[in-house]
């Protein structure tokens, strides 16, 4: 069952599912900048001035540019595939733009120059992504009114500590995802059924030094990285990987047009994922457990038997949604749960993007 059952033909349908608040939707959140303002680098100088004169670089400041070739590629798509994919560029313009508007937000209000620096690099790298996205949307009659969506979505508070978390996770997923994607259209150009898969590889480099970004802040605040903050830890790490496959398994012919299964692709992306984040977190997901495997496709059979019961509406819809809700609640608490691997910090903190 596909996620995008309400057809997506109009702006307004483009604003409407980018405004949409859901568990498996992008959010748009604030924090505490005063405790932003107080972030101290300085235990890990060299590596954090090295990863600031790699922003000043700017070796993508020419690749979000599209080629005389672009516009001549563009298909028309079968019904329920272009559904899916203008779904898939709604939900990663809204991701994108999402961090601009977050770390326009830091860099305003904080004075410290090593978080000033970085955030003013990563406001720059995430509008160009959305402004980019937005342009293929555009190419079907469609858009996101960015300014629009900056006004009227809802923001949810987020502690600094959250957001380390999250954005180190959502950065370093998003790499393992779009590297994945361009490896396997690499592989099989003849399924590559848009031209945007071609600047995937470039692009994801650009989401790795952001994870980067953070992993540095963390180890330097090595606080958030033992005692009870490692329950937050384990709650980001399950929360993004639910979320991502959740979402996946609600754009079945996405992954098909692209000659992937979505358990194969997932738990490939998941792999890659933990070997990355074993940087920063002294701990991970087993994602190769058969228990913790059969947690996930519960969970997307919850969602999907949600949005069944929404769409049949009335008060037995409304009894079956909230019974759904329970059992997936439930069934995240067992995942939560479920035994963790543990490991030590590495000595070398910065990984290289070699997927």
């Amino acid at each position: 069952m596909s996620s995008t059952s309400t057809a997506i033909e109009t702006r307004d349908h483009v604003m409407a599912r980018a405004k949409s608040e859901s568990l498996i939707s992008p959010r748009f959140y604030t924090t505490d900048y005063k405790a932003m303002d107080k972030l101290d680098m300085s235990p890990l100088r060299a590596e954090w001035d090295a990863m600031l004169a790699e922003y000043e670089g700017d070796n993508n400041h020419d690749h979000f540019t599209r080629d005389e070739s672009f516009t001549s590629e563009i298909r028309e798509l079968p019904p329920e595939l272009k559904q899916e994919f203008l779904d898939f560029l709604i939900s990663s313009i809204t991701s994108e733009f999402s961090g601009c508007v977050l770390y326009n937000e830091i860099r305003k209000h904080v004075d410290n120059p090593d978080i000033k620096a970085l955030m003013t690099y990563l406001t720059r790298d995430e509008s160009r992504h959305a402004a980019f996205i937005n342009l293929s949307l555009r190419d079907y009659g469609l858009g996101v009114d960015l300014a629009n969506l900056k006004a009227t979505k809802s923001y949810t508070y987020f502690k600094p500590k959250y957001i380390f978390y999250a954005t180190y996770l959502s950065e370093k997923i998003g790499y393992a995802r779009y590297i994945t994607i361009f490896r396997q259209l690499e592989r099989h150009p003849e399924l590559r059924f848009h031209p945007i898969f071609r600047w995937f590889e470039r692009w994801c480099n650009d989401e790795f030094r952001h994870g980067e970004s953070f992993a540095l802040m963390m180890r330097a605040q090595p606080h958030l990285l033992r005692g009870a903050n490692l329950l937050w830890v384990r709650f980001f790490l399950l929360a993004v990987y639910a979320t991502m496959f959740v979402r996946d398994h609600t754009r079945p012919m996405l992954h098909q047009a692209m000659g992937l299964d979505a358990d194969a692709y997932d738990y490939k992306v998941f792999d890659i994922t933990t070997e990355i984040t074993r940087q920063v977190f002294p701990l991970s997901l087993d994602t190769d457990s058969p228990r913790f495997r059969a947690g996930l496709s519960k969970l997307v059979d919850c969602s999907l038997a949600y949005t069944k019961a929404k769409a049949r509406g009335g008060l037995v819809g409304r009894l079956q949604q909230a019974g759904q809700a329970v059992r997936a609640a439930a069934t995240f608490v067992g995942l939560y749960l479920h035994p963790v691997k543990r490991h030590d910090l590495p000595a070398q903190i910065r990984v290289a993007p070699s997927w």
